[in-house]
C-alpha cells in the first residue's frame, strides 16, 4: 500500500526538514505502508525552493515541484496530487501545526472503509483572525456545498484513489479541494487530533486571500448565491409593491400628507444598493466562466525535480 504525503510548501525554509523528518520515523513504524513526499513550492520569496532541492538530493522518495508564481494553496495542492501516485494520498501543511506523526489515525479510518478522512482539533493553535477564518470557510461549505454540520474540514486530510482521480478532472482556474471532495463522496469522517502552536513565522492567509477564498468556494460549486439573490430581489419587490399600496391609501384617508422624500430617498438606495450588489455576483459568475473558456491554467510549473536528477 503506497501513500503519497502532498506538502504546499510557503514560508517554509525553516520548517520543512522537520516535517518530512517527523513523516520519516512515523512511517517507519507503519510497515504495512510504503510513502512518497510531494513538496510543491508555491513560488516563496525566501529560500524554500533551495530546502526542497536539498530534501530531494538526500531522500529517494521525495518529489519537488516549483511553481512560476504563487498560485496560493489550492492550486499548489492539485498540483501534487496530479504528482500523487499513492492508493492513499494525505495533505497536510509544511509548518509542523499539522502533526505528522499521528497520520496513523488517518490510515485506520480509511482501512476501515472510509473514502475521506479529516483531522479535527479540540482547540486550534492559529490567531483569532485565522480561527474566524476558518469558522466563516466551514459555515459557508455547510450553507453552500452540502458539508455536513457536524464535519469538520482542515488541511490536514487523506482521501482514497478514486477520490483523487475524481479531483484531478477538474481543470477550471479556480479549484476548491473541499468542493471536490464533498463533490466526490459524502462518506467522510473525522478522527481527533493535536494542533500544535506555531514555532517559527506567521500565517500566510492575509484578509484578502481569506476572501478570495470564500468567493471562490461558493462561485465554483454552487448556484445557492444566484438563488438568494433572487429571493430577496422578490422579497425586495413586494416590499416596493405593498409600500406603494400603504401611500396610495394614505393619500386618500389623510390628503393633507406631505410626500415622504426622505422614505423615497431611503428606498431608492437600498433598492439601488441591492440590484448593484445583485449585479456583482452575477458578473463575478460570468466574469470566472470567460476565465475559464480562455483556459486560465490552475498552476504554472517551472521545475519538477527527482532524486535521480
Amino acid at each position: 500500500m503506497l501513500v503519497s504525503f502532498v506538502i504546499p510548501c510557503y514560508r517554509s525554509e525553516i520548517t520543512l526538514p522537520q516535517v518530512v523528518k517527523e513523516i520519516d520515523e512515523t512511517m517507519a513504524g507503519l510497515i504495512a505502508y510504503n510513502y512518497e513526499i510531494v513538496l510543491v513550492n508555491d513560488s516563496s520569496p525566501d529560500n524554500t525552493w533551495e530546502t526542497i532541492k536539498s530534501l530531494v538530493k538526500e531522500h529517494k522518495n521525495i518529489t519537488g515541484i516549483n511553481f512560476a508564481k504563487n498560485f496560493g494553496q489550492h492550486g499548489a495542492l492539485m498540483a501534487g496530487l496530479r504528482e500523487a501516485k499513492g492508493d492513499y494520498v494525505v495533505c497536510l501543511d509544511d509548518d509542523g501545526q499539522t502533526p505528522a506523526d499521528e497520520v496513523g489515525k488517518l490510515l485506520a479510518k480509511l482501512d476501515e472503509g472510509y473514502d475521506a478522512v479529516y483531522a479535527s482539533y479540540d482547540k486550534k493553535k492559529h490567531s483569532a483572525f485565522r480561527n474566524f477564518g476558518t469558522f466563516m470557510n466551514e459555515k459557508m461549505a455547510e450553507k453552500l456545498l452540502g458539508k455536513p454540520k457536524e464535519l469538520f474540514v482542515s488541511s490536514y486530510f487523506g482521501v482514497k484513489r478514486f477520490v483523487v482521480d475524481d479531483m484531478i478532472r477538474y481543470e477550471n482556474a479556480y479549484p476548491y479541494v473541499i468542493g471536490l471532495v464533498l463533490r466526490a463522496t459524502k462518506n467522510i469522517c473525522n478522527v481527533p487530533v493535536n494542533h500544535r502552536n506555531r514555532e517559527v513565522g506567521t500565517s500566510g492567509y492575509t484578509f484578502g486571500k481569506l476572501l478570495n477564498l470564500w468567493i471562490n468556494g461558493f462561485t465554483a460549486f454552487s448556484v445557492k448565491p444566484l438563488r438568494i439573490a433572487t429571493g430577496i430581489g422578490a422579497v425586495c419587490a413586494a416590499v416596493g409593491f405593498l409600500y406603494g399600496i400603504y401611500t396610495i391609501i394614505k393619500k386618500f384617508v389623510v390628503p393633507d400628507v406631505p410626500l415622504g422624500y426622505s422614505a423615497l430617498m431611503t428606498a431608492l438606495m437600498f433598492i439601488g444598493g441591492m440590484l448593484m450588489l445583485m449585479l456583482g455576483m452575477v458578473g463575478e459568475y460570468i466574469g470566472r466562466v470567460y476565465i475559464s473558456m480562455n483556459n486560465s491554467p490552475q498552476y504554472v510549473i517551472r521545475e519538477k525535480i527527482y532524486h535521480e536528477e
